[in-house]
């Protein structure tokens, strides 16, 4: 399951709920790179709180979403990642200042 919300500043908020492996790998990269290069909101905020496993297709999505971001000025942040979620997501390349441990 994926929730994708608007905040009144124009945030938006990507919420992934589950375990999330290459059965469905497509569906968080689709809503990623949409948000940035077509919304292109000023903050983009993944929650990852409900996500307790991450395989290495999405947890790349996730690190491809962070340098796209930067690339459309969209500022790229991923909060609550779980222990395991947070060290695959520094080992491929997600910046550590990217990774915050909530949404506030």
């Amino acid at each position: 399951m994926l929730d994708v919300r608007t905040g009144d500043d124009g945030t938006v908020v990507i919420t992934p709920r589950g375990v999330f492996g290459s059965d469905g790998g497509g569906e968080l990269r689709r809503v990623l790179v949409h948000t940035v290069r077509r919304v292109r909101p000023f903050r983009l905020i993944v929650d990852l709180a409900d996500v307790p496993e991450l395989d290495p297709l999405n947890v790349g999505s996730v690190a491809a979403a962070c340098e796209l971001g930067d690339d459309h000025q969209v500022s790229v942040e991923i909060v609550s990642p779980r222990g395991e979620v947070s060290e695959r997501l520094a080992a491929a390349g997600v910046p550590h200042q990217r990774l915050r441990k909530s949404v506030h």
